[in-house]
């Protein structure tokens, strides 16, 4: 994709010490342009401190960020949106004034401002509470202005802790809309998250954190591709033989249907040709890992 945006975000061999203790440890991932990022992990595992060493928020003990192929500077930084784990918004101002004010900080004229962000709260359902003070709306609709504060103006690249938290799936629709705009521009969006089916139907690359190192990272077909590969096995009868059969675990058995880990083809085969001996098959297909199934086993 060709754009006056695009540029990679690289983080190289990141380190973050707190005394003793490495908080995030030689860690090392891209966010390419124009991709959404998936960023997970359990809690405490590093995700947000990590994106605080990116926004320049938190000192680095270790290692680089690049923007672009370049060591990332604090201009690169000014123009990124980024929306932090701990919301920064002034309860007792109203909606409209506070983003309009975020965004003139962000360099956009007054005019300019107020039409832009007047859109984007007119596409996330707040149109109607923009004289409103912050404190009286519901956490979700907080939510929702803290996402305007950070989409606002056009950054070239998205750093997003827990975008989706607290929002119904009309919000969450609505957000995803608006990042694959940012995206078609060719930015990188690096966005944390603990709903791991969302993760799954958004992101196009996976970063996968644990005690502050990344145990995986790669695209959702490269990863299940990896993964380990389990078979459904569907019978007429009960398929409980299955696990008298040497070389098969049964992950489950649940009357005629079964899910198996089978060491390689040949074992497939046989297990195959044993059910065709015993009964009637409606099913033996092969299972790739959902990226929910991947995250638990290299978590546990």
């Amino acid at each position: 994709m060709t754009s006056t945006y695009a540029a990679d975000l690289e983080v190289r061999n990141l380190t973050r010490k707190f005394g003793d203790v490495r908080a995030v440890d030689d860690v090392s991932f891209t966010a390419p342009s124009g991709l959404l990022t998936g960023f997970v992990g359990g809690n405490g595992a590093g995700k947000t401190t990590t994106m605080r060493m990116i926004m320049g928020v938190l000192a680095i003990t270790g290692g680089e960020v690049r923007f672009g192929g370049d060591p990332i500077t604090a201009g690169d930084r000014r123009s990124f949106g980024y929306m932090p784990e701990e919301r920064g918004l002034y309860p007792k101002q109203p909606v409209l004034d506070q983003l309009v004010y975020l965004a003139r900080l962000a360099g956009i004229g007054a005019r300019a401002a107020r039409t832009e962000v007047l859109e984007q709260l007119d596409r996330l359902g707040l149109a109607d509470r923009a004289k409103d003070h912050v404190e009286k709306l519901s956490l979700g609709n907080q939510q929702r202005v803290q996402i305007i504060a950070a989409l606002t103006g056009k950054p070239r690249a998205l750093i997003l802790d827990e975008p989706f938290s607290g929002l119904d799936p009309a919000a969450v629709d609505g957000m995803v809309d608006m990042l694959r705009e940012h995206t078609a521009r060719g930015i990188p969006v690096l966005f944390s998250s603990h709903q791991l089916d969302l993760v799954e139907r958004l992101c196009e690359r996976l970063v996968v954190l644990k005690a502050g190192q990344v145990v995986v990272s790669g695209e959702p077909a490269e990863l299940q591709r990896a993964g380990r590969v389990r078979h459904r096995l569907v019978v007429g009868a009960d398929a409980g033989w299955v696990r008298g059969v040497p070389g098969v675990h049964a992950v489950d058995v649940d009357g005629p249907v079964a899910l198996l880990e089978l060491p390689d083809d040949a074992t497939a085969q046989r297990v195959l040709a044993l059910a065709l001996e015993r009964d009637v098959v409606h099913e033996f297909t092969p299972v790739r890992p959902t990226l929910a199934q991947i995250y638990r086993e290299v978590t546990a």
